[in-house]
C-alpha cells in the first residue's frame, strides 16, 4: 500500500502570512484539515517509507489540529456582527470593538475568526463580486504613521511607493483602493502598540483615526491589556473610549467548559493507542499545567500528540504530559503539580 501526504488530505506547504491579502484568502478559503487513522491491516503492511509518510502526514495534521470555538470566540463574533450591521448605513462616528486581555489568552485567534466569518458571509452573499471584505494588519512597535500606512500597502500587496511619498499620500492611496474594493472590516492586531503618552503613539493614532473616519468599515482591534496601556490617555484615548465597544480575554476557569474544550482536542487526536476519555481525566492537571490559558493548553495537546508518534507510543499519558515543557511565563506561574504517591503495598 503506498500512501502520501495529499492523499491522506495533508497539503505539504507553507501558510503565507495573514498579514498579506494571498495569506489572509488562504486562511480564509482552507477548510480545517482532516485525516482518518489506518486500519490496523492496512497499517501494520506499511513499509518502512511509506509508514514514515503516514506518519509525516499525521504530524502535519496535528501541528493544526482544530481551532477550538470557545466562549470568547462565539462573543468577539458575535460583537463583531452587531457592530458591523449597527454601521452599515452610517456616515460618521462608526463605532468599533477592542478585545483585550493578557497575552496568550486567545484575542488574535478570536479576532481572526471574526473576520474568516464575515468574509466567507460576503462571499456567499456575492459570489461573483471581485471584493476584499477583510484587511488584517498589526500595529507596528515604535511606529510612525508612515510605516501604519504601508502596513495597509503590504497587505494589499500595492508597489512600494517612491521615497519621497509621505505618509498621507499613502493613506490616500490606500484608501481609494479599499473603498473601491469594498472593505468594511479593518482588523488591527497589536494596538498596544499605540502609546499615547508619546508623540509618535499621539501621530500613530491621529493617522489610524484618519483611516477610520476615510473608510466606510468596522473597526476591530486587540491587544494586550489595552485599558491599561496608554490607549485611552488624553483627548485622543478619549475619543476612541467612546467610538468602542470594549470585551475582554482571559484565563479560563476549570468549569465546564474546560472540560468540553479538553475533550473537542481529544476528539481531533488521531493516535493509534490513545484511549478514548483519557485526555479528559487529565482536564484538571491541564488546567493546574497551563493556568487555564487556551494557548498553552493548544500547545501542550498539540505537543504531546507529536511525540506520542514521534517516539512510536502512539498514546497520551500523564507521563508524556509531564515531559511536555509549556512557554516560560506559564511554567513559572504554574509548576507542575506533584503526582500522587502510590498507596503503600
Amino acid at each position: 500500500m503506498v500512501v502520501s501526504a495529499p492523499e491522506l488530505g495533508i497539503i505539504d506547504d507553507r501558510r503565507a502570512p495573514t498579514t498579506t491579502l494571498a495569506g489572509w484568502r488562504q486562511f480564509v478559503q482552507d477548510d480545517p484539515v482532516t485525516l482518518d487513522l489506518l486500519p490496523a491491516a492496512d497499517l501494520t503492511g506499511l513499509d518502512a517509507h511509506n509508514r514514515g509518510e503516514y506518519d509525516d502526514a499525521r504530524i502535519k495534521y496535528h501541528s493544526e489540529l482544530i481551532v477550538v470555538e470557545t466562549s470568547t470566540v462565539r462573543d468577539v463574533i458575535r460583537q463583531g456582527r452587531l457592530l458591523s450591521l449597527l454601521n452599515q448605513r452610517e456616515v460618521c462616528a462608526r463605532r468599533g470593538l477592542i478585545v483585550s486581555g493578557a497575552a496568550a489568552t486567545g484575542k488574535s485567534t478570536a479576532i481572526k475568526q471574526r473576520g474568516r466569518a464575515h468574509e466567507l458571509l460576503v462571499h456567499n452573499r456575492y459570489p461573483a463580486a471581485d471584493r476584499i471584505p477583510v484587511v488584517y494588519v498589526t500595529a507596528p512597535p515604535k511606529g510612525s504613521p508612515k510605516k501604519l500606512a504601508t502596513q495597509f500597502a503590504h497587505f494589499l500587496g500595492m508597489p512600494p511607493f517612491k521615497s519621497r511619498a509621505n505618509e498621507m499620500d499613502i493613506a490616500t492611496t490606500v484608501c481609494e483602493v479599499l473603498t473601491e474594493a469594498r472593505t468594511d472590516l479593518v482588523i488591527v492586531d497589536e494596538i498596544h502598540n499605540v502609546n499615547l503618552a508619546t508623540s509618535a503613539g499621539e501621530d500613530l493614532s491621529d493617522h489610524l483615526k484618519y483611516f477610520t473616519e476615510h473608510l466606510p468599515a468596522t473597526f476591530v482591534f486587540a491587544g494586550i491589556n489595552v485599558e491599561s496601556g496608554g490607549l485611552f490617555t488624553g483627548i485622543r484615548g478619549q475619543q476612541i473610549a467612546a467610538r468602542c465597544v470594549m470585551t475582554r480575554t482571559g484565563k479560563f476557569p476549570y468549569r465546564d467548559e474546560w472540560r468540553s474544550m479538553v475533550a473537542t482536542m481529544e476528539q481531533a487526536l488521531r493516535l493509534h493507542r490513545h484511549q478514548p476519555g483519557s485526555l479528559v481525566a487529565q482536564a484538571k492537571y491541564l488546567h493546574q499545567r497551563t493556568g487555564g490559558l487556551i494557548s498553552s493548553l493548544s500547545h501542550i495537546v498539540h505537543a504531546a500528540a507529536i511525540s506520542a508518534i514521534v517516539d512510536g507510543r502512539e498514546q497520551i499519558t500523564r507521563d508524556l504530559l509531564d515531559a511536555i515543557a509549556v512557554d516560560h511565563a506559564t511554567e513559572s506561574a504554574a509548576p507542575k503539580p506533584a503526582r500522587p504517591r502510590e498507596p503503600a503495598p
